[in-house]
């Protein structure tokens, strides 16, 4: 069983049954949606899908705090180490790794990266990505990060099998509701938790919208999120 905390917009905490803390594309300070008074007690390694700042924004802090290794393209570990962030575990798309009982994959995404200097200039932040996580005993998680449908999802789906997944739907920046329906179509998953909505005005995305369009897709469900409370699954 796994605690699953939404923090706003597409920044998630995972607790292991064991203690383990992941902490997936996190953005605390600034996001609108990050629940008052939550912190973090425990960090074992924090994983990154892009490098915009809404998804980047507290790794290099959190991991300073806790020395925790941040997971995510060579691009991004670099400019990470860059900014004094010692522990790295650099991967790309198909390469997969192990972070204590975490075997993490890196998938492909349909999306920008840049990472934001402070003087404002944007540098190079490698190809976007997704993961598949894979703990002993539990089946597959699929975090998309942000992307827009794709038909290797179908790949996705053979090759992990992912019977939860993460997927964007604001709109705008990321895909909607229309496209996820179509994603959640090819994933087949049992649960779905949508990301990336509500955060500002311009993402209308909305999960009941989601929820709507696959009500015929059979053992699919939609799980409309909290931040800060807490979900078993």
């Amino acid at each position: 069983m796994i605690e699953i905390t939404w923090l706003g917009h597409s920044t998630f905490q995972l607790r292991l049954e064991t203690g383990q803390v992941y902490v997936l594309d996190p953005w605390t300070e600034g996001n609108p949606k990050f629940p008052p008074g939550h912190t973090f007690s425990r960090v074992d390694a924090i994983l990154v899908s892009h490098g915009h700042f809404d998804h980047i924004a507290s790794a290099a802090a959190l991991s300073r705090q806790f020395g925790a290794p941040v997971a995510a393209n060579y691009e991004i570990c670099t400019w990470l180490k860059s900014k004094g962030v010692e522990q790295t575990r650099e991967m790309n798309k198909g390469g997969s790794q192990r972070l204590g009982p975490l075997t993490l994959t890196m998938t492909h995404a349909m999306h920008s990266s840049s990472l934001q200097e402070e003087d404002g200039r944007l540098v190079y932040g490698g190809e976007p990505g997704g993961y598949i996580l894979e703990f002993a005993g539990s089946p597959a998680i699929y975090f998309a990060g942000d992307t827009d449908v794709f038909g290797d999802m179908k790949l996705i789906a053979d090759l992990y099998q992912p019977e939860l997944v993460f997927l964007p739907i604001g709109d705008l920046f990321t895909m909607g509701p229309r496209q996820a329906e179509v994603a959640c179509r090819l994933l087949r998953p049992k649960t779905v938790i949508p990301m990336h909505w509500g955060t500002f005005p311009a993402l209308t995305g909305r999960p009941e919208e989601l929820a709507e369009r696959i009500q015929d897709l059979k053992g699919t469900e939609v799980w409309t999120l909290e931040p800060g409370k807490p979900v078993l699954w």
